[in-house]
């Protein structure tokens, strides 16, 4: 019955989402604060007061057939336009309603300029460790994701790979700063030399090649850490960004694409993707999102909270033994295994009711994500079970 596109998706199914039902299952036998579930990136923060404020606002003070009902399939103007200055403000861009299509979300925005510019047998190319579901967005299109082997030394790109891997048929490059899983922020070196090497390519092959950046964890940096503004560094650059992880709003699906004046046939490609957004059928981003956000968008969500669990948790496991830099930005830290196959080590993990994901999930074999996107205490609860997985490996704890 189910199309033959589907089929491996089905057998494979997320680890990461796997995992979540799994600790759901423990739970059930050991209670939850006995299980200690760090595999999924769901923000244990709350929403900003000023969020929930904002929501009754728009309720009371705003025609509820306007709130509630349609609008242009790239978001409302005047949402547009305030998200234009805001960005303005901080990164001096120059960019204004035209630029900004409202998305259902961060993922949402990826399929959407996906759709936008790949012809079937096009290559996309990323970075590993990477979301694994980059390569069910390329291929919903009947593109190729074209995978960069990780710098395991410091996380950041391996651009003489990626200078090798770029051909004719590459139509984009997807990057995510800060990243999911190293919490990795690609530096403005980094950064300078991929747009160096974009614009050479651009030139030797005769057609643009988009960079877009993923950036749903944009707002969560840590130790004064700048995360560089990318339209700044290449100007065939698309911003894709979500308010998932800044507000603490990953259910309202909530988010937009920038597709700067800079960009090659800007005003064509701007056009094309509010089509992709009705026809995706998203149709355009909940309208009551989009209100709010307009008068949120100076507003922060507690990012100190992450920053403290980032240090907790790093600091206890360095103390254990266990090998891994410090997260920069986002809220995972990406762990050395302390065995090669590192679904063995989470199978060890398993064992004192820790649920980690293996980093195969995201093209790093050898590693493990640990979202600490928690509560502080359950890593207080937690450390006495990862120093019985550090005795078993045998680390000095």
């Amino acid at each position: 019955m189910i199309s033959e596109k589907m089929k491996p998706l089905v057998n494979n199914n997320s680890a990461i989402r796997a995992m979540f039902e799994e600790g759901r299952r423990l739970a059930s036998i050991y209670g939850a604060e006995n299980v200690y579930d760090f595999s999924l990136g769901n923000p244990n923060v709350p929403a900003p007061e000023e969020v929930n404020q904002a929501i009754r606002d728009v309720l009371d003070e705003e025609e509820s057939t306007f709130v509630h009902g349609y609008m242009s399939n790239s978001g409302y103007e005047d949402v547009r336009e305030a998200i234009a200055q805001s960005l303005n403000r901080r990164f001096e861009t120059d960019f204004g309603q035209g630029n900004i299509l409202m998305t259902v979300g961060a993922a949402s925005g990826l399929n959407v300029i996906l759709k936008t510019l790949l012809n079937p047998q096009d290559e996309v190319i990323t970075f590993a460790p990477y979301f694994l579901e980059y390569r069910s967005y390329v291929s919903n299109y009947d593109g190729i994701l074209v995978v960069v082997s990780p710098n395991t030394e410091t996380f950041q790109p391996n651009l003489k790979e990626f200078e090798e891997k770029i051909n004719e048929k590459t139509k984009a490059v997807i990057i995510n700063t800060p990243n999911n899983p190293t919490g990795v922020v690609y530096s403005a070196e980094t950064l300078e030399s991929m747009a160096q090497i974009l614009r050479d390519k651009e030139k030797a092959f005769g057609h643009p090649i988009v960079l877009i950046s993923d950036e749903p964890y944009r707002e969560l940096a840590y130790d004064g850490v700048e995360v560089p503004y990318v339209t700044k560094f290449y100007d065939d650059t698309v911003i894709c960004y979500s308010y998932s992880k800044s507000l603490s709003l990953p259910g309202e699906r909530i988010g937009y694409l920038v597709i700067p004046p800079a960009l090659a046939d800007s005003k064509e490609v701007f056009t094309a993707a509010t089509i992709a957004n009705r026809v995706s059928g998203a149709v355009n981003a909940p309208s009551l999102m989009q209100r709010v956000v307009k008068r949120c968008l100076d507003v922060k969500v507690n990012v100190e909270a992450y920053d403290r669990n980032r240090n907790l948790l790093y600091g206890s496991l360095k103390e254990m033994g266990f090998s891994c830099i410090k997260p920069q930005g986002a809220f995972y830290l990406f762990v050395k295994s302390p065995e090669p196959d590192e679904k063995k080590f989470c199978d060890e993990c398993k064992k004192h009711n820790l649920l980690v994901v293996p980093g195969s999930s995201f093209e790093c074999p050898g590693y493990v994500r640990i979202s600490y996107c928690v509560s502080y205490e359950q890593i207080e609860r937690s450390l006495p079970a990862f120093r019985e997985v550090a005795k078993h490996y045998g680390f000095g704890c």
